[in-house]
């Protein structure tokens, strides 16, 4: 016996049946075991329903012949299948598989016709579990077609078919034919960019957004990149990309963008609390568009008790627009260091070039202008600085509030030269590595590590703004906010030349958003690089994973003076 099966005619044996509550009761043995039959003929007949033992008798038959089909789908064309019924007040309907030697496949032909051949991105699929040898399997089969039409279609070979699909079958020989034949068709071309919806942009900034050229060859990753892209910008609330190819004349293809713009401005207010700064406020206004190429400013503000400031900032955006703008910044921060008679007053301006690079990391350059007053104690001074600068940061992670695992990078680098409309000759910079990993589900293990180094033959006349304190809720907890590093005659926490911060933590998860967590930190801010004297820090926490990023509790001991601190902290630990 010879027999012909074409598309479709198993597709539906692979799925689950619906589930409904039930009374009867299913049962399937397959000797010798065979998992993913049984697994097959169990997801095919699904629940039973409320059935008494008689109606199960009579629908014995048919449950039967339900499970010799979920056996052929996955080649057992042999399968010997009897049941029974179990009484009780929950019958079962016990099914006993033998399945036999399963249909093994004789001769294998997939293969793709016409200038999609010659596309290195159009794959013809290739499994050990389809070639000859193989098991029949009739949802690989069917697997096989869907991918070869889901990749056309990607592609832009809407015209393609197949000139031959089949599956022969032989049950007496117990061997099977398959035989696909996929002509590709030409493919075809992405047409012109047309934008619908009022918006203030002008044509040669939006075609700045497009990925591709009229004319390129179809993809439909670049349509979801255009998508993405315009979303990205941050004017619109609303953002639809067609490019139907179904009506259209030839073998271009029209995209079409449907845009409803957001609301032009903004307002944002925010409170928090940390023992580092205690109560804090946060404002800011946004003006998202300010012109027909795309321009935008804001203010933002921040208040507590030890720091207040407030900046102002205007975006041009470059080329690509969604992630490269030159910013002008300045602002205006009042400080007072270390809960001691340590304070700043800084201001700042200067632009910066905001640049995403390919391969993921983010990019900085500036030009700042600072001028900063400070008083240590009683010595006053003011520092006038022009601080070219470049920053490099990487963040990798699995989530933007609370990953499981995932890493920081960031470095940065600023210098001041005498020649150079400065007060001192200086060079900073600054490095910080976070990293989070995730074990068995429920442990996690953070670390961290910052350095920091300031370069100067001239180091009283650097601002407190360019030196380095350690201590509080991000970076050595048991101590005060800033209260590790140098001091003056007067006990007065003036800030090192350099700082070195670790952290090791180790959390576990006792219930959904609930964790607990043991630590120890350790770091210092200092003035000789060969003898610095690290403080060491030790404790346990809870964290809350709200809404809106882990909520910290930690209570620390400090090693080296003994004393304890009660940490409060909020934000991703990414």
């Amino acid at each position: 016996m010879r027999a012909s099966i074409h598309t479709g005619t198993f597709l539906g044996l692979l799925f689950w049946g619906s589930a409904v509550f039930a009374q009867a009761k299913l049962e399937v043995r397959v000797e010798p075991a065979e998992a993913s039959l049984k697994e097959n003929i169990e997801g095919y007949i699904g629940d039973l329903g409320e059935r008494d033992e008689q109606t199960l008798r009579r629908l014995a038959p048919a449950l039967e012949e339900q499970a010799r089909s979920a056996a052929e789908a996955l080649g057992f064309y042999h399968a010997r299948i009897s049941s029974e019924v179990r009484p009780g007040a929950s019958p079962t309907l016990v099914l006993r598989v033998v399945p036999g030697e399963p249909v093994r496949l004789r001769r294998v032909e997939i293969r793709v016709e016409g200038p999609a051949v010659r596309l290195e991105a159009f794959r013809v699929p290739q499994s050990s579990r389809l070639r000859a040898g193989a098991q029949l399997n009739h949802g690989r089969y069917e697997s096989v077609k869907s991918s070869i039409k889901s990749q056309a279609s990607r592609l832009g070979f809407f015209s393609g078919h197949f000139t031959r699909q089949h599956l022969f079958i032989d049950p007496v020989a117990n061997v099977a034919d398959i035989e696909l034949v996929y002509a590709s068709g030409p493919r075809y071309r992405l047409g012109d960019v047309t934008f619908q919806g009022e918006t203030p942009f002008d044509e040669a900034f939006m075609r700045r957004v497009v990925p591709f050229q009229a004319g390129d060859p179809y993809d439909s990753g670049q349509i979801a990149k255009l998508q993405d892209n315009l979303q990205t910008l941050g004017y619109f609330e609303g953002v639809r990309v067609d490019a139907d190819p179904a009506g259209v004349s030839g073998e271009m293809v029209p995209v079409l963008v449907h845009l409803q713009m957001r609301k032009p401005r903004s307002f944002g207010i925010g409170v928090g609390f940390s023992t580092d700064v205690g109560p804090r406020g946060r404002a800011n206004w946004t003006r998202h568009w300010a012109n027909p190429q795309g321009h935008s400013y804001g203010v933002e503000m921040e208040l507590s008790q030890p720091k207040q400031n407030v900046g102002l900032w205007y975006d041009i955006p470059l080329d690509p627009p969604m992630t490269d703008k030159l910013r002008f910044v300045g602002g205006y921060q009042y400080e007072e260091l270390a809960d001691t008679d340590t304070l700043s007053r800084l201001l700042k301006v200067g632009p910066e070039w905001h640049r995403r690079l390919d391969n993921g990391w983010q990019q900085i350059f500036s030009l700042k202008w600072q001028r900063e007053e400070f008083r240590y104690g009683d010595d006053n001074g003011l520092s006038n600085l022009l601080l070219p600068g470049v920053a490099y940061s990487y963040l990798e992670s699995d989530h933007p509030l609370d990953p499981s695992r995932g890493y920081r990078l960031q470095v940065e680098m600023a210098a001041a030269s005498e020649a150079l409309l400065s007060d001192a000759n200086l060079i900073y910079s600054s490095v910080m590595l976070k990293g989070l990993t995730t074990l068995a589900g429920r442990h996690r293990l953070l670390g961290r590590l910052q350095f920091g180094g300031n370069f100067t033959d001239e180091y009283t006349t650097v601002p407190p703004s360019l030196r380095f304190f350690a201590g509080g809720d991000q970076s050595v907890r048991g101590y005060e906010y800033q209260t590790l590093s140098p001091t003056n005659s007067d006990g007065d926490h003036i800030g090192g030349r350099y700082m070195i911060a670790g952290s090791l933590e180790y959390q576990y998860e006792l219930r959904d958003k609930w964790r607990v967590a043991t630590f120890v930190d350790q770091g210092n801010a200092f003035n000789s690089k060969s003898s610095p004297s690290l403080k060491t820090s030790a404790g346990f926490g809870v964290r809350w994973v709200s809404p809106v990023g882990p909520l910290r509790v930690d209570l620390a001991h400090g090693i080296d003076d003994g004393s304890f601190r009660l940490h409060f902290s909020m934000g991703p630990e990414l």
